[in-house]
This record gives structure tokens, sequence and C-alpha cells, in this order.
């Protein structure tokens, strides 16, 4: 009877694994075994994979708990509500994120791509580990209003999820731990790397000439903040944006409580920019031309304003649409229409 009910449990779990396989571009099977590859010219990643072994049966848990309102209190509100792929995994309809009961949040919903290279997150960069990021959102009571132990309770009621959790884990205990490690799994596979800025480096693609003397002003004048191949260096910086009354909010001083951090963001990413309206920690900034305005004549300069702002001053109208012009060679479309993040429900 034992061994017949082992042979049963194997054979569902190898039909699981069947019918939930993809194609991971970023995994390579050597020896049946996924090893994660990281794109040519990037450094050596911030999250280490070797606590946390990537398989398909994890990815692909990892994928069904991102796109699943279960993780929200009223299973109204996914992971995938506020960061839509076709927006690098953000939020484009809204300038401040939206969760359950249509609360707003104070914040402009960041992308999420690359953040295995990340040694912090959110705005201000109260989480320091990315298998932590969830709880974060998952907690928040104008986001998803959950706790860990109700939908861990949630989960273990289903049985598709147990299911899930064994092929993943090989084990049936659901925890919070195996949770995060299987979203940690998925998300950490949203890399942007192929660009036409990727295949210009890369000798594989050209640029214009406009684009090419948008590259040229981005390396004079925004690099410092900005450096590829992640193109940020992801420090915290004020760059002269006046405080909004309403949202009062006043940065990383909030978390830190130094003043020099008043009004400090952490500096986003450009990959993707052009497809990531509204700009800046707050969506102030419907468009990038905006967004470079404000540099010219827009910074409220204080003590704590980075000096870095400075370079971006006195940009005529001619090398903005330069600017503008190279940074949507950033522009990632295989990213942004890969099929393995998609919602699994999508047939």
């Amino acid at each position: 009877m034992k061994n017949a009910l082992a042979i049963f449990c194997f054979l569902v779990s190898i039909l699981l694994l069947t019918s939930i396989s993809g194609d991971l571009v970023h995994f390579q099977t050597v020896k049946n075994e996924p090893t994660f590859k990281i794109p040519n010219g990037f450094p050596k990643p911030v999250y280490d994979f070797k606590n946390n072994k990537p398989t398909e049966a994890g990815f692909q848990l990892g994928r069904k708990l991102f796109h699943d309102p279960i993780l929200s209190l009223d299973s109204s509100t996914s992971c995938s509500s506020c960061h839509q792929q076709f927006s690098a995994f953000g939020h484009v309809d809204h300038s401040l994120s939206h969760g359950i009961e249509s609360r707003i949040g104070k914040r402009n919903v960041p992308t999420i791509q690359n953040v295995i290279w990340q040694p912090h997150f959110m705005w201000d960069g109260g989480v320091n580990h990315l298998d932590l990021f969830p709880i974060a959102p998952i907690t928040n009571p104008v986001e998803m209003g959950e706790s860990l132990e109700h939908v861990l309770l949630k989960l273990k009621r289903s049985k598709e999820y147990s299911a899930r959790f064994k092929a993943a884990f090989h084990h049936e205990s659901i925890t919070s731990e195996r949770m995060l490690k299987a979203i940690s799994q998925f998300i950490g596979q949203m890399i942007s790397a192929d660009s036409r800025y990727d295949g210009y480096v890369a000798g594989k693609d050209s640029l214009t000439q406009q684009e090419l003397a948008g590259l040229t002003l981005f390396q004079n004048r925004c690099v410092s903040c900005h450096p590829p191949p992640l193109f940020t260096d992801y420090s915290f910086r004020n760059i002269g944006l006046r405080m909004d009354t309403a949202l009062k909010d006043s940065g990383r001083v909030g978390l830190t409580g130094l003043k020099s951090d008043f009004m400090k963001f952490k500096v986003p990413t450009l990959r993707n920019i052009e497809i990531t309206p509204p700009y800046m920690h707050d969506g102030r900034f419907r468009t990038l031309q905006q967004t470079l305005e404000h540099y010219g004549k827009g910074v409220f300069f204080t003590n704590s304003v980075d000096p870095e702002v400075k370079r971006l001053a006195g940009l005529t109208r001619n090398e903005r649409a330069d600017l503008i012009a190279f940074l949507r060679t950033l522009t990632d479309q295989n990213f942004l229409k890969d099929r393995r993040f998609r919602d699994p429900a999508w047939k």
C-alpha cells in the first residue's frame, strides 16, 4: 500500500511539473539541474541563488503566487495588479499605488526588473533582502492589507498549492519562507538585458545619429548616478524636488532620522524608462520631457541637494530631444513580451 501511494505521488508530481513547465531563458540545464546565467557585462548579483536553488517548479510556484490575488485580504489585488509586464512591471495607470478597496498609497509603484542586483528595495531602502521584499506590500494596509499568517492559512486550504509547494520544495509544509523564496525565484528571473542599447554594445545593432548624440550627453551628464549596465547606482539622492504638502513624504529621513537624508530617494534604473511613466517617487512628472525640464528650471536647492543635478542644467531643447532618443534605446521589447512572466491563467 505504501509503495503504491509513493508511486502515485511521484506520478502526480511529474504531471504537475509537466503542466506548468516553461522555457526559462536565463536558466540553462546541466545534468537536469537548472543553473543561473548572468547576462554578459553584468556584475555579480547581490542575491545569492545558492541559498534558494532555482527549479522549474519553484519558478512556476512563484509565478502563480505573483499573479494570485489570494495574497490580499479581500482577494482583489495581486502583485501583478500594480506590477504590470507591459510597463516593465511598473504601473502607468496611476501616479500613486492603488490597493484593496481602491485605497491609495503615497508613492509611485517601482518597476520590478534586475532585482537580484539590488542591495535594498522600496523608494527609501526600507527592505534590504529580496526574500523579504514581498512582505511590505502584502502587509501594507493600503496595498494588500494581509498578514503572512492568514495568507498561509488560505494557501494550505488549496490542494493545488499543496501540490505545487511539494513539487517545488519536496516537503508538504507550506511556510512563509518557502512562499517568499518561490516569489524570489520568479521575480529574480525578471532580467532586462536585451535592449537596442545592449545590442549596440554587443556590436549586433546600430544607433541613429541622434541616439548616439544622446549617448554622448548621457555619458557626460547622467552616468554618475545611472551607470550601465544596470543604469542606477542604487544610491539615495536629493534631486531638488519640493515635498508634496499633501503626501508629506520626506524620503529616507523617515527611516534613518538623519537630517542629511531629507528628501533623498533611491536612484531608479533607467532601463525601460520610456514605458514606465509617471516618474519620480510620487509620479509627479508624466513625461520624460517634464522630468528633464525639472533639472533645468525646477530644482529646489537646499543643503542636502545632490551636486550632480547641476550636470543636467542648461540642456537645450535639441539636447533634451537627443537624450530622450537615447533613453528610448533602453526599452527591452523581449522582456516586455516574455511569456514566462505572464499570468499562468492566460492561455
